[in-house]
């Protein structure tokens, strides 16, 4: 027998559940199915936990920093299954609250099992079929193991995996020299494990500008974590210390040899087992559901929000991905994919915050640009706290006097570019946040310094 509903919405990540609140308050009638965990990869493996980890590794961090400040301490020791304990309660204890949430809500239906279609406008669960005029897509996306020569062969991690180890590892091998992997570099190394980065581009978060990546790598690098780049054959092998890892580098030993070797080399999305075509929903060639600018696929009636879409990597996305198909469906508004700023951060200590183009995407576009760089030795706030790695970046268009892009890495940074992603959202002038008045002492308060600094640079 058929279940009918009005609207069904595949996966509890980001996007699923607090759709299911505008549905439901709406007066429709909501299946939400989930396979695995309610609350998906940020609350599971992704961005809770990982945080979480980060916060013990700088208190390790600061603590062995404790005679900088005046204080006297012991011997510092890591206890990493409190470490890991900790973690844990912080997932446990946003998964049970979205569970609440959900099986508390009048009008929803949440379902466990393995969603698939049978059709454009049914799906299958379990056996059990159900039906509506609504289908919304949010399954997210997992670890990607690459095809690389003998990794088949090897014990590897992934995120999920290192979000669950309670001991530290004698050498943990990353590759890959992007965000997740960067993060966990620093995080263990703080732990007291030997780390080594084997990244195949020749410089890390190859897609940040040059100075932002060499910043990155020094801070790295003098905290002990070994950097290995332009790695163009990266092969594996088992090895009486662990695993072998052939990196053929331009320089240093070929070879290097981890305890563990985390896989850290991007994410592909979980469309490959839905029975997409069985409703006629397009994929592109790495498996993500091509959507247009309203999140809809090419079967109307069928959306596609968070990570399965291609169209945004990050919690924030996923949710504004929400935000979008609500406004548009239930509150008569025109919202769309490109009125979208993205900004994110890179979590490593001291973080990475980013919006808008690099210099050099700035550049390659052809137009007039204004440019002002200032290290973060000039804010007070970062002195004060004794964390003045890192520098701030901001990027113009020379004829609109609108903000094209910044970077802030330094201490505050995740927070501090907020300042400027406002000012771009609201599309105003250099001037408007030129004379804004910060609070002294923030790390914010440099940034109308930093805007009268701007100053020419050529196009390529």
């Amino acid at each position: 027998m058929m279940r009918r509903f009005d609207a069904i919405i595949v996966g509890a990540g980001q996007a699923g559940p607090p759709l299911a609140g505008r549905l439901t308050a709406a007066g429709m009638t909501v299946a939400l199915i989930e396979r695995k965990l309610v609350g998906g990869t940020c609350v599971n493996t992704g961005c809770m936990p990982t945080k979480t980890l980060v916060a013990s590794a700088y208190a390790a961090h600061l603590a062995g920093r404790a005679a900088e400040f005046g204080v006297r301490t012991g011997e510092i020791s890591i206890d990493m299954p409190a470490v890991a304990a900790r973690a844990r309660k912080v997932v446990m204890d946003a998964r049970t609250g979205n569970e609440t949430w959900l099986e508390g809500m009048a009008g929803l239906t949440l379902l466990r099992g393995h969603a698939r279609f049978t059709g454009p406008g049914t799906i299958a669960v379990d056996g059990e079929e159900l039906s509506a005029p609504r289908i919304f897509l949010n399954v997210g996306g997992r670890a990607s193991v690459p095809d690389m020569p003998g990794v088949g062969d090897v014990s590897h991690l992934d995120n999920t995996d290192m979000v669950a180890l309670d001991t530290v590892p004698e050498h943990l091998v990353i590759v890959g020299g992007s965000y997740i992997g960067l993060e966990f570099a620093q995080m263990y190394r703080r732990f007291g494990a030997a780390v080594t980065v084997v990244e195949r581009s020749e410089r890390l978060i190859a897609h940040e500008d040059a100075d932002v990546s060499d910043a990155v790598r020094a801070i790295l690098e003098d905290e002990g974590v070994t950097v290995r780049t332009g790695a163009n054959c990266i092969a594996f092998a088992a090895h009486d210390g662990g695993v072998a890892v052939s990196v053929d580098c331009s320089a240093g030993e070929p070879v290097v040899v981890g305890s563990h070797v985390l896989l850290a080399v991007g994410r592909r999305p979980n469309t490959d087992d839905l029975g997409l075509d069985l409703a006629g929903i397009a994929t592109d060639a790495k498996g993500y559901v091509i959507v247009d600018d309203l999140l809809q696929t090419n079967v109307p009636g069928i959306w596609a929000l968070g990570d399965c879409n291609g169209r945004g990597a990050f919690t924030h996305t996923a949710y504004n991905d929400f935000e979008i198909v609500a406004a548009n469906l239930l509150d008569g508004d025109d919202r769309t994919l490109g009125q979208r700023l993205l900004g994110y951060a890179l979590y490593i200590d001291p973080p990475l915050g980013r919006v808008g183009m690099t210099e050099t995407q700035a550049e390659e576009s052809g137009r007039p640009i204004l440019v002002s760089t200032r290290p973060m030795t000039r804010v007070g706030r970062a002195i004060e706290k004794g964390e003045t790695r890192g520098f701030m970046k901001i990027v113009a268009d020379a004829e609109t006097q609108r903000i094209l892009g910044a970077a802030i890495l330094g201490t505050g940074g995740d927070e501090a570019i907020h300042g400027i992603l406002d000012m771009m959202n609201a599309d105003q002038p250099v001037s408007a946040l030129r004379w804004a008045v910060p609070i002294h002492p923030t790390v914010s308060e440099l940034i109308p310094t930093l805007l009268l600094g701007l100053e020419p640079v050529a196009p390529r």
